[in-house]
């Protein structure tokens, strides 16, 4: 009896789940999940205790809001700290840098598109897609709200982006990078930007800029993918993870995704 009650309890032990097992949340902007969470799951894989957790898009805004207020532990930017919010004691760690692309529905006919072209297309100027060399069909255009990481980037580096102006009465506007990639890939005529990952490529076309493709050196448009933490806050497995992305591991997975690894730099910027 005393035997069975013995092995009964080292059942139950062995079953339970250990106290410092831990969900790790990485929260902020829908830039770069697929790689974040090809990352958390090789993560996990070699540190069974620790579950890298990559929910849906809160925007940089958000991460930066909830680790800030000490609501995550970590979190994921696509732009640089506001000087606002440089007073709230955040390390910055880039971690990769993925191409800003232009994508459209496989119906448009498109491989390439000028930076002029670009332009006609997303003001309104451009309507058909025949206009740029591609099929009948009228153009649809996928816009980005204000505060969008990979907008600014475009307005930075793109001739004719920095004052663009969209036609709102013939544009759709998407408020997430998930959202926008849906929308694209579901209508016909259709066309967005947004990061560069290599599942775009599933019912998606990715265009190439006056012949320059997203992977090649002279490529005109990046987003830096960031991680942020506090001091006060951080724990051991974050900083783990952290670690994680600049082995070589990491990097491959960074590169298979379409992304370039960037160099680890000697202290995180406050």
């Amino acid at each position: 009896m005393k035997r069975l009650a013995f092995l009964a309890i080292a059942f139950v032990l062995a079953s339970a789940p250990r106290a410092y097992a831990e969900n790790l949340h990485v929260v902020g902007t829908g830039d770069g999940i697929p790689i974040f969470m090809a990352l958390g799951s090789a993560f996990t894989a070699k540190n069974p205790d620790t579950t890298i957790v990559v929910p849906p898009s809160i925007h940089s805004s958000g991460g930066i809001r909830e680790v800030s207020t000490d609501r995550a532990v970590l979190g994921r930017i696509a732009r640089p700290l506001k000087d606002g919010e440089k007073e709230f004691g955040l390390r910055v760690v880039p971690v990769f840098r993925q191409p800003a692309v232009f994508y459209v529905h496989p119906s448009a006919g498109i491989k390439n598109l000028s930076k002029e072209q670009l332009v006609g297309i997303f003001t309104g100027a451009t309507t058909n897609w025949r206009e740029v060399g591609g099929e009948d069909l009228r153009i649809k255009v996928v816009r980005r709200e204000a505060v969008d990481s990979t907008l600014a980037v475009l307005r930075d580096t793109l001739p004719g982006w920095k004052e663009l102006e969209f036609n709102t009465d013939r544009s759709k506007l998407a408020t997430t990078t998930q959202d926008a990639i849906a929308s694209v890939r579901s209508t016909p005529g259709a066309i967005g930007f947004g990061p560069f990952s290599t599942d775009l490529d599933r019912g998606l076309k990715v265009v190439t800029i006056d012949g320059v493709g997203p992977t090649e050196p002279h490529y005109p448009s990046a987003v830096t993918l960031s991680l942020i933490y506090r001091d006060v806050t951080v724990t051991a497995p974050a900083l783990g993870f952290i670690d994680f992305i600049f082995t070589p591991k990491g990097k491959a997975i960074i590169k298979e995704h379409g992304a370039v690894p960037v160099v680890r730099e000697a202290k995180p910027t406050t």
